[in-house]
């Protein structure tokens, strides 16, 4: 039940880059996270110039115009070593596909509760759901 907010330079990724983006980013969550895969809620921002800010050099991280700011927000649960492989692979296969500088993979993990979801129809369907898959 992740959402995805992906955001970047424009012109600095095409359609079929942010395709492999999106599906890169879906296949770590579900590797990582044992998110089901059929489970893609994603969006995509492009910014224009005066739109997008980034320091080019915090905590030792060279970052360039690629920089992809990718927030999810998730079920709270995962443990620091989840994350920190998280962190890693992503990084590692954005760069490797695309590719990309795993410098420019910026990510911020947003933890919430069953509760605070609502999927349509006005209802909190995680709250219905079975226990069986409720760790999304």
């Amino acid at each position: 039940m992740p959402f995805i907010r992906v955001s970047y330079y424009e012109n600095q990724y095409d359609r079929k880059k942010l395709g492999q983006i999106s599906r890169i980013i879906g296949s770590e969550l579900v590797e990582y996270f044992n998110v089901p895969e059929d489970d893609v809620f994603q969006v995509f921002h492009s910014h224009k110039e005066g739109e997008f800010f980034y320091s080019s050099n915090y905590l030792g991280v060279e970052r360039s115009d690629g920089l992809l700011y990718i927030q999810i927000t998730l079920k709270s649960g995962r443990t620091t070593s989840q994350k920190k492989d998280f962190y890693r692979a992503l990084a590692e296969l954005l760069s490797n596909e695309l590719p990309m500088r795993k410098e420019d993979v910026f990510v911020v993990l947003v933890d919430n509760e069953f509760e605070d979801w609502s999927f349509g129809n006005g209802e909190a369907q995680m709250l219905k759901a079975p226990k069986i898959g409720r760790d999304l």
